[in-house]
């Protein structure tokens, strides 16, 4: 698939989203990349550590975050947008799901949406995303953790935001599936959908995972954000054993070593 100016050949190899939030209360690196040359520095640091595009956060969505305005968002993100674009070649992805900030980050460069509520939030979304023509990102949510059958439950949400998405516009090769790790999800269902990830692959998208020092890992491994890398690589393999394509995470060179040494252990003869 293509984003931006790269061509994504989806099951050549894992690629890697790196996580550059621009928020001042982010779970994990909350106010460390809010200024530009912060922000290049980091962006600097995560392509040469191996990741294959940038996914550029206004708003934290941690449990019990702060609802910012559109405005501050858009205040927050595109000029960050734009300084990435004017010194990097890399594809930047806008994490928004406010049409409104979506089209600000586009006209400011943004190759692609990554909607953490599939479409679903705002009802003008889908229809930003076809008119520019970007790739999208659809994230599994709820807004609240109540399922009949989980499995079952989630496929149908993600083909609900895939059909409002298709309805829209938007073009089927422009297309990415999230499993939503860590929303509208406890612990044990968070377990049970990485271990489930090729109900998602089968949907016939490419996959992103984005377990990155999670809660799942946390509570798993009774461990604090900043000693959650080797949970997340874990996750990662998981993932990519299952047929994700591409990985969002914070920590670039750790997954980029591990996402490449598991890679070609599946494709040696």
């Amino acid at each position: 698939m293509q984003i931006g100016n790269m061509n994504f050949e989806i099951g050549r190899r894992p690629y890697i989203m790196g996580i550059l939030n621009v928020t001042p209360d982010s779970f994990s690196d909350g106010g460390n990349y809010t200024d530009i040359d912060r922000a290049l520095k980091r962006t600097k640091q995560m392509i040469d550590e191996g990741a294959d595009i940038i996914d550029v956060g206004g708003e934290s969505t941690r449990p019990g975050h702060v609802k910012i305005s559109e405005q501050e968002e858009i205040e927050r993100t595109c000029f960050i947008i734009e300084a990435i674009k004017e010194n990097f070649s890399i594809p930047v992805s806008l994490d928004t799901y406010k049409s409104r900030v979506a089209q600000a980050g586009i006209l400011a460069g943004a190759d692609m949406i990554n909607d953490i509520w599939g479409l679903k939030w705002d009802e003008d979304m889908a229809g930003t995303v076809a008119r520019f023509g970007v790739a999208c990102c659809l994230m599994h949510n709820r807004h609240e953790a109540s399922y009949g059958d989980f499995l079952r439950d989630v496929v149908s949400d993600l083909q609900e935001s895939v059909d409002m998405a298709l309805a829209a516009g938007i073009s089927a090769d422009k297309l990415v599936l999230d499993p939503g790790v860590g929303f509208a999800k406890d612990t044990k269902q968070n377990l049970v959908i990485i271990n489930n990830l090729k109900l998602v692959v089968d949907m016939g998208y490419p996959v992103l995972l984005g377990t990155s020092r999670k809660s799942v890992i946390g509570n798993t491994l009774d461990l604090p954000v900043d000693e959650r890398v080797e949970g997340t690589i874990a996750t990662s393999v998981a993932g990519l054993l299952s047929g994700c394509a591409f990985f969002r995470v914070h920590d670039v060179l750790q997954n980029y070593r591990a996402l490449k040494m598991a890679d070609a252990i599946m494709k040696s003869m």
